[in-house]
């Protein structure tokens, strides 16, 4: 699947909350790729975990990391290590607070240090890399701890992903940037209700969202997730009230090829 021409994607979780129905922040990129790891292990068989070669990390919050975890377990002892890339503040959160002996063992370390489970791959911010068939590229955004959108391209066609982020012109520049951009998925957490909470949190309602849509690229879709379920069906409604037909929310296993 990841020598194809295009960028294949499945939104395995969408939510930025867990009950059941509603699977934590995870995208599977051409099958081999996951952007953040809230669900993998909740949404993939053992032989798909398997499959999966590396995580791309977009920040360390619980529901963007709580399946990661045990995606190590699951890969003890295959022949090569689960590559975790993301830019070194998120690396060294996962290495202090996770990955420490305590919480959960260190799987950098085992089996050993010359085969360890888990091979971390710092990011430069703002520096295209190559994973596998995509070149993916971190740029930041403004949240409570340090976070990071990405572009995913392949082929001279580009996704963005913005991670968990409260309005920010940067998100707006890097997609008018992306060469052939296909479409942007965007967080959208609460309710309009609860824009305090959002602008404390770092977060996207509709009403923010309604106020940035100027600045996006035109005629390029947009994917809403992270949605919180509490604020779900009201969410929905207000997301409906602003009558933009290339805005849609996310549901999970929706699948796309760009």
């Amino acid at each position: 699947m990841s020598r194809g021409t295009t960028i294949a994607v499945r939104a395995l979780g969408p939510y930025g909350g867990s009950a059941p129905g509603y699977r934590l922040t995870t995208f599977l990129i051409d099958g081999e790729t996951a952007l953040d790891a809230g669900c993998l292990t909740d949404a993939l068989p053992l032989a798909a975990q398997r499959r999966v070669r590396r995580v791309v990390l977009t920040h360390a919050h619980f529901d963007h990391i709580a399946s990661l975890p045990l995606l190590c377990d699951n890969l003890y002892g295959q022949s090569r290590p689960l590559e975790v890339l993301a830019p070194p503040p998120v690396l060294s959160t996962l290495s202090r607070d996770v990955f420490n002996g305590r919480v959960w063992p260190d799987f950098t370390r085992l089996p050993s240090r010359a085969h360890p489970t888990v091979l971390m791959r710092p990011l430069a911010e703002g520096k295209p890399v190559r994973v596998g068939s995509l070149t993916v590229t971190p740029f930041s955004v403004r949240h409570t701890v340090p976070a990071y959108g990405y572009i995913v391209s392949k082929r001279g066609r580009s996704v963005l992903f913005s991670g968990d982020t409260r309005p920010t012109d940067r998100l707006w520049v890097e997609a008018r940037r992306a060469k052939n951009l296909k479409a942007i998925f965007l967080e959208l957490s609460f309710a309009d209700t609860q824009e305090p909470l959002a602008r404390a949190a770092g977060h996207f309602t509709p009403r923010l969202l309604a106020r940035e849509l100027s600045k996006a690229p035109p005629r390029v879709p947009i994917y809403l997730y992270h949605m919180k379920p509490p604020s779900l069906a009201r969410i929905r409604r207000e997301v409906a009230v602003l009558e933009e037909p290339r805005v849609k929310l996310l549901d999970s296993e929706r699948s796309f090829r760009f």
